[in-house]
Parts: C-alpha cells; sequence; structure tokens
C-alpha cells in the first residue's frame, strides 16, 4: 500500500483514470520524448557515477552475465509457447516484446528502491541496455524462418539493418553514453550534475509516469475481444520471467538490490524500442497484440504491483 502513496505512482494512476475517461488531458510528443531522454540521461550518470565508486567487481560480472542469459531465455520461452496458439509472425513479435525491456518500469523500480533504503549497482543500468536487443534479433531470425517454411519471399527490414537499428538506437546510445560520463567524470561530476540528474528527477519521473497512464488506459480497448490466453500470458508471464531471474540472481549470489532489479528487467515488456523496429521487420504480425498487451496490461501490472512483489520477494529471499 506504500507505493501508492508515491506522487509518481499516483500520477501514473491518475493518468489512467484520465485516459478511461476519455478526457482531452494529453502531453505533447516532443515533451514526452524529452522526458523519456532526460530520465534515460540521468538513469545513465547515476549509474557511471556508482561505477566509478565501485569499480568493475565480479558482482558486476555476474548481473551483466545473468542479464544476457535472461535476454536470451525469455523471448525463446516465449515463442515456444505462443506458438501452440499463435501464428509464427504474431508469436515471434510478442515473445520480442517481452523478451526485451521496458526502461520506465526500470526507472521506476529504481526510484522504489531508493525510497525504501534497498541498496544496488549502478551497473544494472548497463543490464538493461545490454537486454534490449537480443529478443528483436531473435525475433527477426525466427520471423524469417517462419516465411522460408512457407515459401513466401522475406520483407521488412533484413536482419542487418534490424541490427544497426537495435545497437545504434538513440535512447540506448544515450544511456550508455551518460553512463560513460559518469564513469569518467566520478565524484565531481557527480557534485556538478546534482541538481540536474538528482533534484529533478522525481518531478521529471511524475509527468512521464503521467503520460504512460494516459497511453496505457487508451490501449487497453485494443484488447477487446482478444483471446483469453494473451490476456492471462500479458499477467503471468512477468510473474514467471521474474520468478526465472529470482532463481538465477540467487544461483549466482547476487545481492537482493540487483536481484530485485534483474526481476524487474525480466518481468518488464517494450513498448517503444522493441515495436518500433517489429512493426517494420514483421510486418505480418498484429500489432494490436504486442503492443496492447505490453503497454495496455503489463506496464499497469507491473508499475502498480509487480515491482513491490519483486522487489519484496528479493528482499526476503536472498
Amino acid at each position: 500500500m506504500q507505493s501508492f502513496l508515491d506522487p509518481a505512482i499516483l500520477f501514473f494512476v491518475f493518468g489512467i483514470f484520465a485516459g478511461t475517461l476519455k478526457s482531452n488531458l494529453e502531453i505533447p510528443a516532443p515533451i514526452s520524448r524529452f522526458l523519456s531522454l532526460y530520465l534515460l540521461m540521468a538513469l545513465g550518470l547515476k549509474g557511471g557515477f556508482a561505477l566509478a565508486k565501485s569499480g568493475f567487481t565480479l558482482e558486476v560480472g555476474l548481473s551483466l552475465s545473468a542479464a544476457l542469459l535472461m535476454a536470451c531465455i525469455v523471448p525463446m520461452l516465449g515463442y515456444l509457447l505462443l506458438r501452440r496458439f499463435l501464428n509464427g509472425f504474431d508469436a515471434a513479435a510478442i515473445a520480442a516484446t517481452y523478451g526485451s525491456v521496458s526502461a520506465v518500469t526500470f526507472i521506476t523500480a529504481v526510484q522504489y528502491l531508493d525510497n525504501h533504503g534497498v541498496a544496488y549497482g549502478g551497473h544494472m543500468a548497463a543490464a538493461m541496455a545490454l537486454m534490449e536487443s537480443p529478443a528483436i534479433i531473435m525475433a527477426v531470425v525466427l520471423a524469417n524462418y517462419v516465411r522460408q517454411k512457407a515459401g513466401t519471399t522475406a520483407v521488412g527490414h533484413t536482419l542487418g539493418k534490424t541490427l544497426h537499428e537495435s545497437l545504434t538506437d538513440g535512447a540506448q546510445l544515450l544511456l550508455l553514453g551518460a553512463m560513460a560520463i559518469g564513469v569518467i567524470t566520478g565524484e565531481s561530476g557527480q557534485a556538478i550534475m546534482k541538481p540536474f540528474s538528482v533534484d529533478l528527477f522525481k518531478g521529471m519521473l511524475a509527468f512521464f509516469l503521467l503520460d504512460m497512464g494516459l497511453l496505457a488506459a487508451r490501449n487497453m480497448g485494443e484488447l477487446k475481444g482478444k483471446s483469453p490466453w494473451l490476456i492471462a500470458y500479458a499477467i503471468l508471464a512477468p510473474l514467471v520471467h521474474a520468478s526465472l531471474a529470482l532463481l538465477l540472481g540467487k544461483l549466482l549470489g547476487l545481492e537482493a538490490g540487483n536481484v530485485a532489479l534483474l526481476m524487474v528487467l525480466a518481468a518488464s515488456a517494450s513498448y517503444i524500442a522493441v515495436p518500433a523496429v517489429v512493426r517494420l521487420a514483421i510486418p505480418e504480425a498484429n500489432p494490436s497484440l504486442y503492443f496492447g498487451m505490453s503497454l495496455g496490461l503489463t506496464f499497469p501490472f507491473n508499475i502498480l504491483l509487480g515491482i513491490p512483489l519483486y522487489v519484496g520477494v528479493a528482499t526476503a529471499m536472498v
């Protein structure tokens, strides 16, 4: 219940309420884009400053390895399950969406950990960046396999072009660049950037989550009339993925805060980067499925219930 008293979460709830009422409240797209870039830049700086202080430790190496492993396991498991009741293109697109990550969910989780005094490593921002691309690449390969099996000509992006877009995405580059600057400048840089990257962070996050609440409410309608199996997957899959991350984190002996963030990353679903690439790379897939599921169901579930659950389980069991 305490998480609902966080102003940022309450703004998200208010956004869902306003969107459900079909209010004309709207955050202009350029401002929404700026807020997204600001949050990624601030997160990257924070992670870089933390890495400058701790250095590259065994914990860092194990956390990044675990993140890469989860980024490969989740989309493959998702595709094998979804292929039982969906065509290959939709299965690949949804598997990519759930195999990749949501930066906003991660940023909200970081804020939640800060509010509750749970320690975590700044390198987990790098783990988020590492987890973004493998699922997209895997989905394109699977879609090309489905086309070849059906004897149809390939459409959309080539794998090479998709690789380039995935690895040079502006938001991801900004996150990694800010992290590198944080590592290079260290404590002096942290003191200089504190008014920008720390003092403004909570307010910017609240404003952005208001926009996300509006978007989530307006995308819930996309799922009307869809298979109940898809609705169940949008809620249950994050729980399964988080459980796998918990087991892996415990096996590797990671710290509780890092396990919690690994669980959040594994449980999240992309609604920005993956849909943008998949819409072009796999045009045969139905956008209302992968976009509606991730933004209309999984994102609100993780923000309102998932993050407190994952953090609570990780701190209790690790």
